[in-house]
């Protein structure tokens, strides 16, 4: 058995960034750009009014004031989408629109709503700084600027500003397809109501969503009967339609957990099989003719923490991210915590968060059984109790993975 740490950095090993293509802007939101990409052009392109009001020279206004306001003629109007024909002279002014050009000579907008305008004059009652109200050419991005990074997500912000610099597509990764496999005979459909010894097959439905979450396209199979014929001929399917599998039931040592000795016998290489950590304890990692295949365990909350905590960052490094992992944060935890035994396993622990005088505070979501699924709708992160740690005293602390929060934002 190996630690969570060598099980993790195995499980990135196992995986590689897919090949990239370019995509149009409308599709590429919560895709991964495949490199850096640069602005050829400044944003703005042009000097231009931050608001609406009048163009003018600073200098016309410095010694204006409420008695004594400045008085300058208005010698035109500028829309944006036109370009000024004045240059502004001593005394001058020109109404202007936001996102219009700053004509020539002007190096400040007095807003229209601080001014008194009559007819050819304009009144302007105090000082306007030099460059108020004026956005000038390239102050947001540089000609030759880096606008999006290599790695980085693509959000509406991010596809905005490429925007603004004329890539009408980007260079991205795909999402990858993740192949998810049900096993178990005591496995019946959500819609059914279970006979004896039956129960609802909840996790295709979790592990499904999970992968969507995490950006992945899920491709789900049929619930695998326990027979070792079923299982190769979904795993074979499996392989030819995904990018890398997931099987769920079926990985540990009963007579009818077939996963692992099918895998071996289509070829499969086992990179790992059994993990020290609670729950997942029975957690496997294997390459079929170089794809990955996870062999996750099947109660419900092992399924799903082993999908956050070794699945979800191999599927962003599939995808072309260059941030992996969840933010993570020391905490306290507020109840305490006891193993029942010293048994070297790192066990993972759902918890409610709360912040308080700067410091997170954890709270356990209840009991902490791997069958208990509605803990998973409780939790906002999970606690991490190192494999040499018997017990977490009430306020001790905590290392905690912040499961609701973004690696991109972290």
């Amino acid at each position: 058995m190996i630690t969570y740490r060598e099980a993790l950095a195995l499980s990135l090993r196992s995986v590689s960034r897919l090949p990239s293509w370019r995509v149009p802007l409308a599709e590429a939101l919560g895709l991964a750009a495949a490199g850096d990409v640069f602005s050829e052009d400044p944003v703005p392109p042009f000097t231009n009014s931050a608001m609406d009001g009048f163009a003018l020279r600073s200098a016309d206004a410095a010694g204006a004031s409420d008695g004594s306001p400045a008085r300058l003629r208005v010698v035109g109007d500028v829309s944006a989408g036109q370009v000024a024909a004045w240059r502004i002279e001593e005394g001058a002014a020109v109404r202007i629109m936001t996102g219009a050009p700053v004509p020539d000579g002007a190096d400040a907008v007095a807003p229209i709503e601080s001014v008194s305008a009559d007819g050819e004059w304009v009144r302007i009652p105090g000082p306007v700084r030099p460059g108020a109200n004026i956005r000038l050419a390239g102050e947001d991005i540089p000609a030759g600027g880096r606008v999006v990074e290599a790695g980085s997500a693509l959000g509406p912000a991010e596809i905005g500003v490429l925007a603004a610099t004329g890539h009408v597509e980007v260079e991205a990764v795909p999402r990858a397809r993740i192949a998810v496999l049900t096993t178990g005979d005591e496995l019946v459909d959500a819609s059914e109501r279970p006979g004896p010894g039956r129960i609802r097959d909840a996790n295709l439905h979790s592990v499904c969503a999970q992968v969507r979450a995490f950006g992945g396209i899920a491709v789900p199979f049929a619930r695998v009967p326990d027979r070792r014929g079923a299982v190769e001929e979904a795993l074979r399917k499996a392989e030819a339609e995904a990018d890398a599998i997931v099987t769920n039931g079926g990985i540990s040592m009963g007579d009818h957990d077939h996963v692992r000795e099918v895998l071996e016998g289509l070829g499969a290489e086992t990179l790992f099989w059994r993990v020290l950590q609670k729950p997942g304890g029975p957690l496997g990692l294997f390459r079929l003719h170089g794809k990955a295949v996870f062999g996750i365990p099947g109660n419900p909350v092992a399924a799903m923490v082993m999908m956050e905590e070794y699945v979800r960052p191999a599927i962003r490094k599939m995808m072309g991210f260059s941030r992996l992992h969840r933010p993570e944060r020391e905490g306290v935890l507020d109840d305490g915590w006891r193993k029942s035994r010293p048994d070297g396993r790192l066990h993972f622990l759902r918890v409610r968060l709360r912040e308080e005088e700067g410091r997170l505070r954890a709270a356990l979501t209840g009991p902490q059984g791997s069958g208990v699924l509605s803990s998973m709708t409780l939790a906002g992160a999970l606690a991490l109790v190192p494999e040499d740690a018997t017990s977490i005293p009430p306020g001790g602390r905590v290392l905690l993975h912040l499961t609701e929060r973004p690696e991109d934002h972290g």
